[in-house]
């Protein structure tokens, strides 16, 4: 289900830093949600600082005619963002805010993927943001997910925007999804990552030389992405 608040037009600081500093600026403090369906009439520009207005029926009916192959359009006020999506901006370690999201959508390169459709794909301080959108299902333009990469270490590594535990976050996680089922020991020995990330249940760091992420409360170490999702976590007492 698509939710209107807070949608990829929304204004929001694109500072970037630890992973708390950046999980905080996207977290909608307690109380703000909307009910899921629910709709901002006027999503705001943070490009032009002014409101936009609000789709017609008829315009948003008329997505619904779009084929899978025309391309989406670049107007981040347009797009709602889904539940899945919603939910993954409140995770640590994930890097990606609903600025990040409209950059991607107005400057990304756009591509085209047999399993997820149209991807927008911006690089900005050696990390790559993939935003995954859809447009012919819902009544209106949505943002179904995102993630980042890391495109050029060394430009991430000298960029101000990130620290070395957030490259190494990144390339984790990363490596982590792009085969969920393969255990992935020598792409996870080298980094360092000493502030959690979430990935399912678990918060998960990474000391060097170590073959495995190991969750910061229960203990349990993994090697693949799909060991991690099969496994609840059930803090220390699990161990």
């Amino acid at each position: 289900m698509a939710s209107r608040q807070g949608g990829a037009g929304d204004a929001e600081s694109s500072r970037s830093g630890s992973t708390e500093r950046r999980t905080a600026s996207t977290t909608a403090p307690a109380g703000s949600r909307r009910r899921a369906g629910r709709s901002d009439p006027l999503p705001f520009d943070p490009e032009t600082g002014d409101y936009r207005r609000q789709c017609s029926p008829s315009a948003r009916r008329s997505s619904v005619a779009r084929t899978a192959e025309d391309p989406p359009v670049r107007d981040p006020g347009l797009y709602a963002l889904t539940d899945h999506f919603r939910d993954r901006l409140e995770q640590p370690g994930r890097y990606v805010s609903t600025r990040t999201v409209s950059d991607a959508i107005r400057r990304g390169q756009l591509r085209w993927n047999r399993t997820d459709g149209w991807r927008f794909a911006l690089v900005d301080g050696g990390i790559r943001f993939v935003v995954v959108v859809g447009d012919t299902e819902t009544n209106s333009p949505v943002v179904v997910t995102g993630w980042t990469e890391v495109a050029n270490r060394e430009a991430a590594l000298d960029a101000r925007r990130w620290d070395p535990v957030d490259v190494d976050t990144i390339a984790v996680r990363a490596a982590l999804s792009e085969s969920a089922s393969t255990p992935i020991p020598d792409r996870i020995r080298p980094r360092t990552v000493t502030r959690p990330f979430v990935v399912g249940d678990h918060r998960l760091k990474t000391e060097p030389g170590e073959p495995y992420v190991r969750c910061d409360d229960c203990g349990c170490r993994f090697r693949s992405k799909d060991a991690i999702t099969s496994r609840g976590c059930h803090g220390r007492s699990g161990r």
